[in-house]
């Protein structure tokens, strides 16, 4: 029997456009992958892979043979066409990254939408995924959340994200760097409050699997104590529970307004008024916070 025998899905001949499959690969632990992934990565006639140098390690484990190429960030656009016109021609695609699943804050969009577009036809092979392997052992509700990728390198623009999100009644989920956690959860306590509960998912299925839980006051004062925080990491934040607007501290307040004009070259006013939108309270407030002692 041939490989396209196997696919039983699509059933195409050289005339027909082949199918695109979303195959979701292991997060850390191998033994994660499916049956069902596994052969198709076998059966498909090309994997695209975010870097074919990992993706090989993956395949050599199982014993597939499958031809790679290249398919990231920098080479999306042009990629995406490429595959198309393969596709077009009747062969079979997978589409992997480096770690679960394909398209979530990882590169695929743009080929799964050009395939949709052009009436190929897309299969997901489900599997690994971060996000949601850390919400069902956060402890945290499950009923109700919201995946919102990562969260912006600059702080400024981190914290008015956070504002904008802070009356979501669902549970909170971004992707966070590792060397930029400790920044984000100082964040967190300024615009969110010390009391909200916070969830750091750490290296999710690999050797040193970690989850740290609690108010995030004390979840930051945790990571502080480390010498060095490392591994995938996502951050989940519990919905907020009548814990009303965060409090406004004197030495915060001014420490935020002095970082602001530093780093946005802002005057004073203006550093106001932008700390106002972050925290979710008026810019009187903030002045009024700002008076105090002086």
């Amino acid at each position: 029997m041939g490989k396209h025998d196997k696919l039983k899905h699509i059933g195409h001949n050289a005339r027909m456009p082949g199918t695109l499959y979303v195959v979701a690969t292991p997060i850390g632990n191998l033994g994660d992958i499916t049956h069902r992934g596994i052969q198709v990565l076998k059966d498909v006639d090309l994997i695209a892979c975010e870097d074919t140098r990992h993706t090989r390690k993956l395949l050599q484990h199982f014993g597939i043979n499958t031809k790679t190429i290249s398919y990231h960030d920098h080479n999306e656009e042009s990629r995406s066409k490429e595959l198309i016109g393969q596709l077009t021609d009747g062969s079979n695609v997978a589409l992997v990254s480096d770690a679960g699943t394909s398209t979530i804050s990882d590169p695929g969009f743009r080929l799964v939408s050009k395939a949709v577009e052009e009436g190929i036809a897309v299969i997901p092979i489900p599997g690994p995924s971060a996000l949601i392997s850390a919400i069902i052992a956060s402890g945290l509700p499950t009923d109700e959340f919201l995946f919102a990728g990562f969260l912006s390198a600059r702080s400024g623009q981190r914290r008015t994200r956070l504002a904008e999100l802070r009356n979501v009644p669902a549970t909170l989920i971004f992707y966070e760097a590792p060397h930029r956690l400790i920044e984000s959860l100082e964040d967190v306590v300024d615009v969110l409050g010390p009391t909200r509960h916070v969830v750091i998912a750490r290296e999710v299925t690999k050797i040193y699997e970690e989850f740290v839980r609690g108010q995030a006051r004390d979840v930051l004062a945790e990571m502080k104590l480390r010498d060095e925080v490392r591994g995938e990491i996502t951050l989940l934040i519990g919905k907020e529970e009548d814990q009303g607007a965060p409090v406004l501290e004197q030495k915060n307040v001014r420490q935020r307004i002095r970082d602001l004009m530093k780093s946005e070259g802002l005057d004073e006013k203006d550093a106001m008024k932008r700390l106002a939108k972050e925290m979710g309270v008026s810019k009187s407030e903030v002045y009024r916070e700002m008076q105090k002692g002086k």
